[in-house]
């Protein structure tokens, strides 16, 4: 019952394609959704070659090689990730137009002037796709960079003596056994391309993102906006469809108890300076350059923009993250259990249901939820005047209560599948051990189970917290009035041109989403350290080897 609940925005939006056309979704068929679609495709070819080419690269250069700043760098690769698209888009925007400090100094250093010089616009399509280049490309990295690790040198050593030098054994061995890691992060990058709204929205380029929000706060048609949003849910299953058939139930494994990790090369000369470029520059671009002037702008306006309310703006903020990460906690722990004692099918298809949210888009989330909730305050209301001429107004509808369903939709396949991966590393041997000695399941659950699973329900509470306080489409969407959160605020400021203005609450924003990265990056660091080694030759004594019979 409850992963029915938690499905229904979905089964909202997709049951719009059965509502008849009408003039507003003639006109946009009309005039700009063919617009929509070859803009999302193009944002959607440009992130995947981009963060492909970044995440990979990377990813092979601090598993195979040494090179100057290595160890450094194969955890600030992962640094991006605590940056909004949203947020560098807008710092870069502000940083680079024609009134920002770069071409304002290219202007005074050569004394050019408008219509003199030529320079690039990062409003634009191609704008969009570098800054969500920038902060997606982790994902793949990340992935890659763990299925490297897996892979055995014995794999490599083969191929060398077969006449393949190191670039043709990365593109003949290693490059295809971490194929499905690969497609892995390239599915979430994509997806989080056709989630994004505040970039593509400041860069004016006309998505299904964009066009959801034009459709029902612009025309106020919520079954065009609905039936837009369908189209856009059709865009992610088929990226889903896509990432199951690329794997095929594949599977590459290593033969043998025992396997070498990939021998590192140490480089020198003009290989060391290109690698640590190769590694250095998506960091820079990603995180340094966008943090540096977040600071600085913060540093100018802080007088003006924190007080009070600021301070309400981060209490919110952080309330509603707390509380939606509590709660998609409990749920996680609920479906966790549920599957563990008692497994069968329908439990697991439950199970998987209410983890489709996260491959959904918030604004499509914002739809599939405001509809419902608005169509029962409707017959509530309507009952209510005729049964006892009183008038319920919205019980639901632009409240906290439908923002905080939004977020669990959103974002409780966060917390189950961390709670998941906890829970599957204690075995039933533990449950029988804890069973024996006189407890009942749930003393088994709290004597046995809690200790070991509190780094796993830390952590699962630490990602669905940044989640949510990175939050925008939905948030917006389905706020109360008057309610507002960092993400919100940073969004309306920036809209108005007042990026300085901004700065304060997305600086505050990357701050939070720091916290998990650097628990990434720890990860990473320990990965390295713990990696196997190969086991030395140990010499038998004579007086240990059993005579022939």
């Amino acid at each position: 019952m409850l992963a029915g609940l938690l499905c229904i925005p979905v089964l909202v939006v997709a049951a719009a394609v059965l509502q008849p056309a009408g003039e507003v979704w003639r006109h946009l068929l009309d005039t700009v959704l063919t617009d929509y679609v070859l803009n999302t495709l193009a944002l959607m070819l440009g992130v995947a070659v981009g963060t492909l080419l970044i995440g990979v690269s990377t990813a092979w250069l601090t598993v195979s090689c040494r090179f100057p700043g290595s160890r450094i760098l194969e955890w600030a690769l992962l640094l991006p990730l605590a940056v909004p698209a949203y947020i560098i888009a807008y710092t870069y925007a502000g940083s680079l137009d024609f009134a920002g400090p770069v071409q304002s100094s290219l202007r005074a250093v050569f004394g050019w002037s408008r219509g003199d010089y030529w320079f690039p616009q990062v409003r634009s399509l191609g704008g969009a796709i570098v800054m969500l280049t920038l902060v997606l490309y982790p994902y793949v990295y990340l992935l890659a960079r763990s299925a490297f690790l897996e892979q055995s040198a014995a794999a490599m050593d083969v191929a060398r003596t077969l006449g393949c030098g190191p670039l043709q054994s990365f593109f003949r061995v290693s490059l295809p056994a971490a194929r499905p890691a690969i497609i892995a992060g390239l599915s979430l990058a994509l997806m989080e391309t056709l989630a994004d709204f505040g970039t593509v929205q400041h860069f004016g380029v006309a998505v299904f993102t964009t066009g959801i929000f034009r459709t029902w706060f612009g025309l106020g048609d919520p079954i065009a906006a609905a039936q837009l949003a369908a189209v856009l849910l059709g865009f992610v299953l088929t990226l889903l469809v896509l990432e199951r058939w690329s794997r095929r139930g594949a599977r590459y494994t290593h033969v043998g108890s025992r396997s070498r990790p990939i021998a590192t090369r140490r480089l020198s000369g003009a290989a060391a300076a290109g690698a640590l470029a190769a590694c250095a520059l998506p960091p820079l671009f990603g995180f340094v350059l966008p943090g540096a002037q977040l600071l600085l702008w913060t540093l100018r306006s802080w007088r003006e923009t924190v007080d009070e309310r600021f301070v309400q703006l981060v209490v919110n903020s952080v309330a509603m993250a707390a509380a939606a990460a509590l709660l998609a906690l409990m749920l996680a722990l609920l479906f966790a259990y549920t599957q563990r004692l008692r497994p069968g099918r329908l439990v697991r298809a439950a199970t998987r249901i209410a983890s489709l949210g996260y491959a959904v888009p918030g604004t499509v989330i914002a739809v599939g939820v405001m509809l419902p909730f608005a169509w029962l305050d409707n017959t509530i209301d309507a009952w209510m005047r005729e049964m006892f001429g009183m008038s319920t107004g919205l019980l639901l509808s632009g409240t906290l209560v439908a923002l905080m369903f939004a977020y669990m939709v959103r974002f409780l396949a966060v917390s189950l599948q961390t709670v998941e991966s906890g829970i599957g590393r204690i075995t039933q041997a533990m449950d029988e051990a804890g069973r024996s000695l006189g407890h009942r399941t749930h003393e088994v659950v709290l004597r046995v189970h809690a200790p070991m699973l509190r780094g796993t329900m830390l952590t699962a509470v630490l990602l669905v917290f940044v989640d949510v306080m990175k939050e925008l489409p939905a948030t917006l969407i389905l706020r109360p009035f008057g309610f507002n959160t960092l993400a919100v605020r940073a969004y309306e400021l920036a809209s108005d041109e007042r990026l300085q203005e901004a700065s304060t609450a997305a600086l505050a924003i990357v701050a939070a989403g720091l916290v998990p990265v650097l628990v990434l990056s720890i990860s990473i660091a320990r990965s390295r350290r713990s990696a196997p080694t190969p086991p030395r030759p140990r010499a038998v004594p004579i007086r240990d080897i059993p005579e022939a019979a």
